[in-house]
């Protein structure tokens, strides 16, 4: 801080000069007591100079409103929004967000540093605080081909901007437990620099969370029940508590919050798709959910606010408090989560539900390398053939809002030439995972069960991490015209049905991200979803969402890579043949 607006926040405080804005007649939620005050809150450059009696150059009246913190999720890959930070932005703050700690993975797998360096870029100057953990795991695996590979000399120079805060999920368990030597590097850096290190302990025991413990990882968003919840923050981590669009882990994890464990949790939305912000909200929406399941409300309060400060030390975020930014919304109902207006560095942002002094968008160009990332062979039917000896296969099963897949072995409806064909009456059907950053001409096949598709195909470029073009599909011929659409496009969704493109979404900035603003992006959602019924998809969970996770060979049981059928348990790629399940009974 400049020592001329020390002197000024300090005469402000005093009272000695006015503020330059003062909200009156509020109810001041109080993240540190857990209760609720009045008092004049005075504001001097963006700041919280002092809370009592005070006189402003501008005054509001809050009429009786709660004056609360604003909120910040604690991990979100930009990316799975599929606009860009410019766009997302001014969602967020719409729903009282307006602080993220993002992981750009995504772009990274594919164009690298060069990804990363645009996401910082887009992301700066804007009325919105984006801060950013490095990617650990660019690949996630060796097991698969991504865009780029990413070491810890590639790291280490982005720790200099102070929007970086640390090392990013580390999902590679193996390489941290056999002090793999980049992957140690990576986390030494990090911990002498004095950076935090977010985990990704998605069923690891509890000797193996040691292991993370003892490397100084703090976090974890892979809960899914509460036992694994309490186990966490018993050994002294941060519970992150996920909320997405695919991974809905909330209902399960809040029983275990307490009045003596709450501080150790936070909100994050991790993955969530931009019409389920639109519509459904974001952190907020994680609040008023908690609440309903019998979170207090300050509670919530506190661990969309203070929680996600202390996790990542923003010590200026997360409280209505002097010396604080004065990032805060008015409330009209507590329980509810009700939004009258969002202030971001004491400006008002929204109000009513409309965004308000929202900058001109001045940095549309997209630097060279992160469009044309699409590139494949001339793919044929022959490419999407799975012979069989025998009728058993080796099949990935979807747990519905679940990242978590099931590895079953079931009997499968074969042609009479020993190939696999699509069955509508169990479910099965065809998966394919095309290497599009090297032309490498992998693909990668596979059985899926539960995605409820009863005809056509779906494909998209967003299938994480590596973000490979992933097809599911009752047909081989609908499976070639949606790889032929996402080559075209150079990235995105499209639905496919008896030949005809039903709808797309094209994404180009890195197969990722559209160029376009939110609400055209919304619209073509929509489009998308109306298209998923007439191929007869399920209705209660997301299809392309799924299926993005389909290809993460690093969340349990089963998943399809580039290179073939992966067991994570096993942490090796698998046949798709298998042998007849032995009869135990």
């Amino acid at each position: 801080m400049k020592k001329n607006l020390l002197k000024r926040r300090i005469d402000v405080a005093t009272g000695r000069i006015p503020a330059d804005c003062v909200i009156k007649n509020g109810q001041i939620i109080d993240v540190f007591n857990g209760d609720i005050y009045t008092g004049d809150i005075a504001i001097a450059d963006g700041y919280f100079a002092g809370i009592g009696r005070y006189e402003g150059t501008s005054e509001i009246d809050a009429a009786g409103k709660f004056v609360c913190p604003s909120f910040i999720d604690g991990h979100v890959h930009i990316e799975s929004s599929m606009v860009r930070p410019y766009e997302l932005a001014k969602i967020l703050l719409l729903h009282g967000v307006t602080c993220i700690v993002a992981d750009p993975h995504e772009i990274a797998n594919v164009s690298g540093k060069k990804g990363m360096e645009y996401m910082i870029e887009q992301s700066d100057q804007l009325p919105f605080d984006f801060y950013f953990m490095m990617p650990s795991c660019v690949p996630a695996t060796e097991f698969e081909h991504s865009g780029a590979v990413l070491r810890s000399e590639d790291l280490i120079s982005f720790y200099q901007n102070p929007r970086v805060l640390g090392l990013a999920e580390i999902m590679n368990f193996p390489a941290v437990s056999h002090t793999d030597e980049d992957m140690l590097q990576k986390i030494y850096d990090a911990n002498r620099l004095g950076k935090s290190i977010d985990g990704h302990a998605a069923g690891l025991s509890e000797q193996q969370l040691d292991v993370y413990l003892s490397a100084g990882i703090k976090t974890d968003h892979e809960c899914t029940t509460a036992e694994e919840a309490k186990e966490r923050l018993r050994k002294g981590m941060y519970l992150m508590i996920r909320e997405g669009t695919v991974a809905k882990d909330l209902i399960n994890l809040v029983p275990v919050i307490n009045e003596k464990n709450s501080r150790r949790c936070l909100f994050v939305t991790d993955d969530r798709h931009l019409d389920d912000i639109v519509h459904e909200g974001s952190i907020d929406h994680n609040v008023r959910l908690s609440i309903e399941t019998g979170v207090p409300p300050i509670t919530a309060i506190q661990m969309a606010t203070i929680n996600a400060a202390e996790c990542f030390g923003l010590k200026e975020h997360g409280a209505i408090a002097p010396g604080y930014k004065a990032d805060f919304l008015l409330l009209d109902d507590l329980d509810s989560v009700i939004l009258h207006s969002v202030f971001k560095d004491g400006k008002l942002m929204v109000q009513n539900n409309r965004l308000l002094n929202y900058p001109a968008d001045e940095k549309q160009v997209i630097i060279d390398g992160l469009k044309h990332s699409v590139q494949f062979h001339e793919i044929t039917g022959d490419d999407f053939a799975i012979p069989f000896k025998n009728e058993f296969a080796n099949i990935i099963e979807i747990t519905p809002n679940s990242l978590i897949t099931k590895h079953s072995i079931e009997p499968v409806t074969l042609n009479h030439d020993g190939l696999f064909q699509f069955s509508e009456h169990v479910d099965h059907l065809k998966l394919a995972v095309i290497e599009r950053h090297h032309m490498t001409k992998q693909v990668g096949l596979g059985i899926v069960k539960g995605l409820g598709l009863k005809s056509g195909a779906i494909a998209t470029t967003v299938a994480h991490d590596s973000h490979n073009l992933i097809i599911a599909g009752t047909n081989d011929q609908d499976m070639l015209l949606a790889a032929k659409e996402i080559k075209k496009m150079q990235g995105g969704l499209t639905v496919i049905q008896n030949g005809e493109i039903l709808a797309s979404l094209p994404l180009p900035i890195a197969g990722l991200m559209s160029e376009c603003n939110y609400m055209d992006v919304v619209h073509s959602l929509k489009h998308i979803d109306e298209a998923l019924l007439k191929l007869g998809a399920n209705r209660h969970f997301n299809p392309f969402l799924t299926l993005a996770f389909l290809a993460l060979p690093v969340i349990p049981e089963i998943k399809l890579t580039d290179q073939g059928l992966f067991s994570v348990s096993e942490f090796r790629h698998i046949p798709i043949e298998a042998s007849k399940p032995v009869d135990l009974n």
